[in-house]
């Protein structure tokens, strides 16, 4: 592994998590954002200076990742990247939508209006900086700044989605089965968007209605509108960016 292998510094941010949570979020991100790639060997001891963190909470954390399937035990304290298939990848993206589903589901149980009024909020203002996007794409103008601001707010709406859920153990299950981090999928939206600014606007619209339905508690509406941007969205960043670009920077 390289020695800007920057773990350490995502461990560190994550102030909330245990130490185990923090490094398997860590090493999980390398995994998936392809910083430690497939096939590649580790060891706990290696691991473990990398983060800056005693091995235990590395024992723990690879325990986990054999458990999701990203790594593979190759001896007593070595295991290695596994090397994913198309199909699995397809798996794997098939349970992250049907878990955004449910996630759905019980936040039009569970959402209180100040979260609602919340994701109303940040949708406005979201709006604004989609503006300015197109705008300033069309004039050929740097949009970096105002791209970034646009992808953190919808961050910032998938994350009140979650809120509203009110099951850490459906959004824990959640951020196990992601296909992508969310650096990895902000890395690939900013690519597909510079190269076309239409990008997602088909279905941007989604969501506005997932709060309309999350106001009248229509479980099922919200559990079908966010399946649907799920699939759509993951489905194109799968895709590459060598593809024509047909979906949104608002997927989730």
């Amino acid at each position: 592994m390289a020695n800007n292998f920057p773990m350490a510094d995502i461990v560190e941010s994550m102030s909330n998590d245990t130490l185990a949570d923090r490094a398997y979020r860590a090493i999980r991100d390398a995994v998936t954002t392809g910083e430690l790639r497939p096939g590649q060997k580790v060891t706990e001891r290696g691991l473990a200076e990398r983060l800056s963190v005693s091995p235990t909470p590395v024992r723990e954390a690879i325990r986990r990742l054999e458990q999701d399937g990203l790594l593979e035990r190759t001896g007593p304290r070595t295991v290695k990247v596994t090397s994913f298939g198309d199909i699995a990848v397809q798996d794997l993206a098939e349970v992250e939508v049907a878990l955004r589903g449910m996630v759905a589901r019980f936040a039009a149980r569970h959402a209180s209006p100040a979260q609602l009024d919340q994701l109303d909020a940040i949708l406005d203002d979201a709006d604004d900086l989609l503006i300015v996007v197109k705008q300033r794409h069309q004039a050929g103008q740097d949009v970096s700044r105002y791209l970034s601001r646009l992808l953190d707010a919808m961050q910032r709406f998938n994350d009140v989605v979650e809120s509203c859920a009110g099951n850490p153990v459906l959004v824990r299950l959640l951020d196990q089965t992601r296909v992508f981090s969310w650096s990895e999928r902000r890395s690939r939206l900013i690519e597909r968007i510079n190269q076309d600014d239409t990008f997602g606007l088909d279905r941007y619209a989604s969501h506005r209605a997932l709060v309309r339905a999350l106001r009248v508690r229509d479980s099922a509406a919200a559990e079908a509108i966010v399946i649907e941007d799920a699939r759509g969205g993951l489905g194109d960043l799968l895709a590459g960016a060598t593809k024509p670009a047909t979906s949104a920077p608002m997927a989730r």
